[in-house]
């Protein structure tokens, strides 16, 4: 099968396309055929910033060709999407059972990768934020493919007032079509502030102005892998607080909550009050290409690897 694998020798160009056997099934794993594999900005950022060689992990969509010890709910032939924590970009890749869904029979596999993953981690973050109606929220990286979605989810969670922010201008209309209020840049004074929660999926130099864009008593989300440091005094000033939501603490220690969320994003979607929004989909083979378009924060919305 073909796999990519990332080289030391540089960033995102050094991807080396190469053929491998097919992994095999662990206890309570599943081999999937991948037909849509997602680029995750976390992803992007490990090879470009990491001193070593990086697995790639992502959202597989495909068909279950073999299924691990212990196993239940699934068989060969099903339909689903889930997370692999390596070795994802692949013609085939290994998930485990626990972090994997089935996928309705009227959706593609690049609708599920481009939902699912992205929709848990901006409901995580929108829930986090404690969002109460008529508050006001404003989402960073509002283009990508989490942001695309937090948007949704704070105009159908009866936000008052739903603001963009993104990099550039010619973003601006794009996000309004997913329900933003108004945009703003991130080179801009104050970002249109005060606001009630703020939903940040960029971090590092952008948690600053972010802090500062608090309301009183105001809730900054921080779900990014971008890092970054916050004064205490700005928080103080405000009585506003900063809270860090990562998915995985989800999926691993509330499980319930994790299948939950799964189901509302499919029941959304199917209702028609969440859409997923998928920039490009590229082959496998050009993943240099799909790192390149996320690193330069090109993408309006997913961008999706076909085998």
């Amino acid at each position: 099968m073909l796999r990519i694998r990332h080289e030391v020798d540089g960033g995102p160009e050094v991807l080396v396309a190469e053929e491998v056997d097919r992994p095999q099934a662990g206890p309570g794993q599943l081999l999937v055929r991948a037909e849509a594999i997602g680029v995750t900005l976390p992803t992007v950022r490990k090879v470009r910033e990491g001193s070593g060689p990086v697995s790639f992990g992502g959202e597989i969509a495909g068909t279950v060709v073999s299924t691990g010890a212990g196993v239940t709910g699934f068989t060969v032939g099903d339909r689903v999407t889930g997370l692999c924590f390596a070795d994802a970009y692949a013609e085939y890749a290994v998930l485990d059972a626990a972090f994997t869904t089935a996928v309705p029979d009227d959706a593609t596999a690049v609708d599920a990768v481009a939902l699912v993953r992205s929709g848990l981690v901006a409901r995580g973050a929108f829930e986090a934020g404690r969002v109460r109606p008529g508050e006001s929220v404003l989402v960073t990286a509002a283009a990508g493919a989490v942001g695309t979605l937090a948007l949704q989810l704070a105009r159908a969670g009866g936000a008052g007032r739903v603001v963009a922010a993104v990099g550039s201008a010619d973003k601006a209309a794009f996000v309004r079509t997913l329900g933003a209020d108004e945009v703003v840049l991130y080179e801009d004074a104050d970002w249109g502030a005060p606001y009630d929660v703020i939903l940040d999926g960029v971090g590092g130099e952008l948690l600053g102005p972010a802090v500062r864009a608090l309301a009183m008593g105001g809730r900054l989300v921080a779900f990014s892998s971008g890092g970054g440091t916050v004064e205490a005094y700005e928080l103080l000033v405000r009585g506003a607080s900063m809270i860090g939501f990562q998915m995985r603490a989800v999926a691993v220690g509330r499980p319930d909550l994790y299948a939950r969320w799964q189901r509302e994003l499919w029941e959304q979607r199917a209702a028609g009050t969440l859409r997923t929004t998928v920039h490009e989909e590229i082959p496998l083979a050009e993943a240099a290409r799909a790192h390149t378009v996320i690193e330069q924060r090109r993408n309006h919305g997913k961008v999706v690897l076909i085998p």
